[in-house]
C-alpha cells in the first residue's frame, strides 16, 4: 500500500474530524436506516449458549475490578499522601459517569451504523438503548453464535469506564475535580466513541461484507483495545500533562509514591481483572478465550522479568515500582494481540515492551521535562503502539499465531496477508488514533479550561486535593 493511500486516508480523517467536532453537525446526522424485512428474514437464526453468557458476565465484573479498586489503588499509591483520596474519588466518579453516558448514547454511537459518517462514528438508532432488550442478541465471532445484547452492552461499558480513568494519572495532584468530570463526558463523546467505532464496528460473521469503521476497514486488528483504550488514553494523557502543566515544586520537592504497597495491590488487581478484559473480548468461552488467557499470563510475566533486568543493569537494583510498571506494560502490549498470537510470541512481546517503556519513563520524560505523574504516556501509549505493531508480526501462523479469519471463505479459514501488509495496516490504525485523540483531546482540554478551568489554585495544590477538593483525608494519624 502506497504512502499516497495513507495520505488519502488521513485526509479523510481530518475532514471528518472537522465535521465531527462541530456538535451541531454531528448531532444532526440521520440515524442509520432500519433493516428491511427482507434483510431480517435472511439473517441466520442465532443460538445463545449459557456458558458463553456466563463467561461474559464474569468478564464484565472482572473489568470493573480493574477500575475500582484496581486502577484507583494503583494510581493512588503513586501519588503523595495528601492526594490519595482525590485519585480514588476521580477514578470512581469517572467510572460512574461513563456508565451513564454509555447507556444513554455511547453504545449507539460506537456500535451502530452511522450512515454517511459510518467510517468514523455510529448513529442514534439505539440511543437510550432503544430496541435493546432481553430478546435482542449480539453475534460473536462465530457465525450464528450470539450472546444477549445486554451482556455485550455492559461488557463494552466497562471498557468505556476504565479508559478515561487511565488518562487522569498523567496529571494527578493538580487537576480540578469539576474539570475531570466535564472532560470525561466530552472525551468519551468526541474521542472514545468514534475510536471504538472505527476499530471495532463491523457486521459480524453473518454480515462480514457490510459497512465497517475506518480502522477496521484498513484490515487492522485489535483484539481487546490496544488502540481503543491504551494508545487513545496514553496520548490524551500526554497532551493533558502538558496543557495542565507541571505540579508545583516539580523537580525540586520530593514527590515519591507514598505507598508502594497500595500500588502493588492495585497492579495485582489489574492483572486479575485483565483476564476479563482480554479473554472476555473473545465473546465466547472457547479455545480462543483460553489462548487470550495464557497470553495474558506469560506476556505479563515476561515484561515483569524484563523490566527488573533492565533496572538491575541501569540502577543496580530491581524495584517494586519497576515490577509493577513492567506488569502493566506487559498487560498493555498483549491487549491487542491476546487472541491472535501464540504464547511464545506473547513472551517475546513482553520481553520487548519493558525496555522501550523504561526508556520513555526514565529518559524521554526527563529529556523533554513533561510531568506525567503515573507515566500514562510512557507505559500505555508506548506499550500500546508496540503491541499494535507487533500484533501484525506475531499473528503470523508461521510464528505460532492464530492467523486472521477470512470470513469470505466457506469454512472461515485463517489467513495471513504477510508481515509488511499487516504491519502497515496496524501502523495506519495507530496513526489515526494518535491524530484523532491527540488533536481532539487538545481541543477538549481548552474547552474545559475556558468553562471551569483545568487547574486548582496553588494554595489548594499545596494543601492537597484530598482536603481542598473533597474536605476529607485518606489517612488519619
Amino acid at each position: 500500500m502506497s504512502s499516497i493511500k495513507l495520505s488519502t486516508s488521513l485526509g479523510r480523517v481530518g475532514a471528518a474530524a472537522a465535521a465531527f467536532f462541530a456538535p451541531a453537525i454531528a448531532f444532526a446526522q440521520e440515524a442509520a436506516p432500519a433493516a428491511t424485512e427482507a434483510a431480517v428474514a435472511a439473517a441466520p437464526a442465532m443460538t445463545v449458549d449459557k456458558g458463553d453468557t456466563t463467561w461474559m458476565m464474569l468478564s464484565t465484573i472482572l473489568v470493573l475490578l480493574m477500575t475500582v479498586p484496581g486502577l484507583a489503588l494503583f494510581y493512588g499509591g503513586l501519588v503523595r499522601t495528601k492526594n490519595m483520596l482525590s485519585v480514588l474519588m476521580q477514578v470512581m466518579m469517572i467510572a460512574a459517569v461513563a456508565m451513564i453516558v454509555w447507556v444513554t448514547y455511547g453504545y449507539s454511537l460506537a456500535f451502530t451504523d452511522g450512515g454517511s459518517l459510518n467510517s468514523f462514528i455510529g448513529g442514534f438508532s439505539k440511543i437510550f438503548l432503544s430496541g435493546v432488550d432481553v430478546s435482542t442478541m449480539a453475534e460473536s465471532f462465530s457465525k450464528g453464535v450470539a450472546i444477549p445484547e445486554l451482556v455485550f452492552v455492559i461488557f463494552q461499558m466497562t471498557f468505556a469506564a476504565i479508559t478515561p480513568g487511565l488518562i487522569i494519572g498523567a496529571f494527578a495532584e493538580r487537576i480540578k475535580f469539576s474539570a475531570v468530570i466535564l472532560f470525561t463526558i466530552l472525551w468519551l463523546t468526541f474521542i472514545y466513541f468514534p475510536i471504538a467505532h472505527m476499530v471495532w464496528f463491523w457486521g459480524g460473521p453473518s454480515a462480514y461484507d457490510g459497512p465497517t469503521g475506518l480502522i477496521f476497514g484498513f484490515g487492522a486488528i485489535d483484539f481487546a483495545g490496544g488502540t481503543v483504550v491504551h494508545i487513545n488514553a496514553g496520548i490524551a494523557g500526554l497532551v493533558g500533562a502538558i496543557m495542565v502543566g507541571k505540579r508545583t515544586g516539580f523537580g525540586k520537592d520530593m514527590m515519591a509514591p507514598h505507598s508502594m504497597t497500595m500500588t502493588m495491590i492495585g497492579a495485582s488487581l489489574l492483572w486479575v481483572g485483565w483476564f476479563g478484559f482480554n479473554a472476555g473480548s473473545n465473546l465466547e468461552a472457547n479455545a480462543y478465550a483460553v489462548l487470550a488467557m495464557i497470553n495474558t499470563f506469560v506476556a505479563t510475566a515476561a515484561a515483569i522479568v524484563s523490566w527488573s533486568i533492565v533496572e538491575t543493569f541501569t540502577r543496580s537494583k530491581a524495584s517494586m515500582l519497576g515490577a509493577a510498571s513492567g506488569a502493566v506494560a506487559g498487560l498493555v502490549v498483549i491487549t491487542p494481540a491476546a487472541g491472535f498470537v501464540g504464547p511464545m510470541g506473547a513472551i517475546v512481546m513482553g520481553l520487548i515492551v519493558s525496555p522501550v517503556c523504561y526508556f520513555f519513563v526514565s529518559t524521554v520524560k526527563n529529556k523533554f521535562g513533561y510531568d506525567d505523574t503515573a507515566d500514562v504516556f510512557g507505559v500505555h501509549c508506548i506499550g500500546g503502539i508496540i503491541g499494535a505493531l507487533l500484533t501484525g508480526v506475531f499473528v503470523n501462523p508461521a510464528l505460532g499465531g492464530a492467523g486472521i479469519v477470512d470470513y469470505s471463505t466457506a469454512d472461515f479459514a485463517a489467513s495471513y496477508a504477510g508481515t509488511a501488509t499487516q504491519v502497515w495496516a496496524q501502523f495506519k490504525g495507530v496513526i489515526v488514533t494518535l491524530l484523532w485523540s491527540g488533536i481532539g483531546s487538545a481541543i477538549l482540554y481548552k474547552i474545559v479550561d475556558v468553562i471551569v478551568g483545568l487547574r486548582v489554585p496553588v494554595e489548594a495544590e499545596r494543601e492537597g486535593l484530598d482536603l481542598s477538593s473533597h474536605g476529607e483525608a485518606a489517612y488519619h494519624s
